[in-house]
């Protein structure tokens, strides 16, 4: 298969059926420690997530487990237009240059959206916030609702890269229907 770079992952028509990279690949000791995601519309804060045990962030898991997440976020975000997600993340004890993010979106097969995030420069041993502004892209109504009637269906790769280098490959899996 070759070195995973931004290009291959770019060309991906599908959610990837594995992790593309170890846990060990994070030479930078990259952490996520906080994730906020809020409709830019109204303000309104969709979910938080923080991890404060600073000692327990510390230990090493070797299970691929904690690289996916299941959202169930109901029918409703489906129509939201444009998102922001703030993720806080600490940088381990090497510089960090040119931290890239590609998301990509996908319903079964098909391609809903790819994101394409940078950011130019981390130091050493920081506590770091990220802000990136989704744009929701326009989905027919009729993609909606087989979206809907097909929870976990809806999945996204997360890839992230130090100098095109992938570092850390992590998934989720989406559910639109209704909220109990």
């Amino acid at each position: 298969m070759g070195e995973i770079n931004p290009e291959y992952v770019s060309a991906l028509t599908e959610a990837a059926d594995r992790f593309l990279c170890p846990l060990s690949a994070n030479i930078y000791g990259i952490e996520f420690v906080y994730f906020k995601v809020r409709d830019l519309e109204s303000g309104t804060v969709l979910f938080e997530v923080a991890n404060e045990d600073e000692e327990e962030s510390r230990e090493v898991i070797e299970d691929d487990s904690i690289r996916t997440i299941k959202y169930h976020l109901g029918p409703d975000f489906l129509n939201l237009t444009a998102l922001g997600s703030t993720i806080g993340f600490k940088v381990g004890g090497k510089e960090v240059r040119n931290f890239r993010m590609i998301e990509r979106h996908y319903f079964r097969s098909t391609l809903l959206k790819s994101f394409d995030f940078n950011l130019e420069f981390c130091i050493p041993g920081t506590r770091n916030t990220w802000e990136v502004i989704y744009e929701m892209p326009s989905i027919p109504e009729n993609l909606k609702a087989e979206m809907i009637a097909a929870p976990w269906e809806t999945k996204s790769d997360s890839f992230y890269f130090v100098e095109n280098k992938l570092i850390m490959h992590n998934k989720a899996e989406y559910n639109y229907s209704p909220l109990s």
